[in-house]
């Protein structure tokens, strides 16, 4: 029998039906329990949504197959799936890394359904590219180097970046929260997916946003340098930068209070 998109992705839905509904989306190698420290913040106005990605976590492993998932858009196309079995309209889309652009591509396919985005440090391409003077923070030798480790080692490979990724030193509690995450990931998926995510080059769709967005950036993120959010703050229509105090790539797990508070204040305005 054929399994609904809730279904498969371990879709848990928690709040009120009072004002626009949020969506939380996770990164690479995580699940939806890794926004428990920000999501509950909005439970007492909000409908909150959170899921896992084909392929992660609680949801549904067999359904991920690779030529499937060989892009972005199949994973955009299960969040779509989401909205629509939930009926959600008007919803404010949260996505957290490769995350923010599997909502971003979402928002695209279902623009009457999302409201507006924030995303939480995004990267529309972690590749240089010299010809568009756009320096991603790694050349493609770094990115092989860094994939081709996870192929052959997939445990030393997240014991080795989930502290880089956090921002923190081995043992303290994100990095190792994201280690096992990492870790219990199944490795032929992880694989897969790595790939595709590192290897993502989804600058146009950001230039064609058509929702207004919030974009959150650490301002000594290992993996985002810099010049990525200042090509987000002029390339993407509609959006608005915020760079907080927080050192590493995941600051609804590092500093989560600030992560609420920026996001609070932007979506106070509309």
């Amino acid at each position: 029998m054929e399994t609904t998109a809730t279904e498969r992705n371990n879709v848990v839905t928690t709040g009120q039906d009072d004002g626009a509904p949020i969506v939380f989306v996770h990164g690479f190698g995580c699940d939806g329990t890794m926004w428990r420290q920000v999501a509950p913040a909005f439970e007492d106005s909000r409908k909150v949504v959170t899921y896992d990605l084909t392929g992660m976590g609680q949801s549904d492993l067999s359904a991920y197959a690779p030529h499937r998932y060989a892009d972005l858009d199949a994973h955009a196309e299960d969040l779509w799936e989401i909205l629509a079995e939930l009926d959600l309209s008007g919803a404010v889309l949260v996505g957290h890394s490769v995350g923010a652009s599997i909502a971003l591509l979402a928002a695209a396919r279902a623009p009457e359904r999302v409201s507006r985005l924030v995303m939480v440090s995004p990267s529309p391409s972690f590749l240089d590219d010299a010809t568009q003077g756009y320096r991603g923070g790694f050349s493609c030798e770094d990115l092989e180097g860094l994939v081709g480790f996870l192929d052959e080692n997939h445990l030393g490979w997240s014991a080795q970046m989930a502290p880089t990724i956090a921002g923190q030193p081995a043992g303290a509690p994100a990095a190792e929260e994201l280690t096992r995450s990492f870790c219990r990931t199944d490795p032929a998926i992880a694989r897969h997916f790595g790939h595709v995510t590192f290897f993502a080059d989804q600058r146009g769709a950001f230039e064609r946003a058509r929702h207004p967005s919030l974009i959150l950036h650490c301002d000594d993120d290992a993996l985002v340098p810099m010049p990525v959010a200042e090509w987000m703050r002029d390339s993407v229509p509609g959006t608005t930068l915020r760079v907080i105090p927080a050192t590493g790539h995941c600051p609804h797990m590092t500093v989560p209070d600030i992560v609420v508070t920026e996001m609070r204040g932007y979506l106070g305005q509309g």
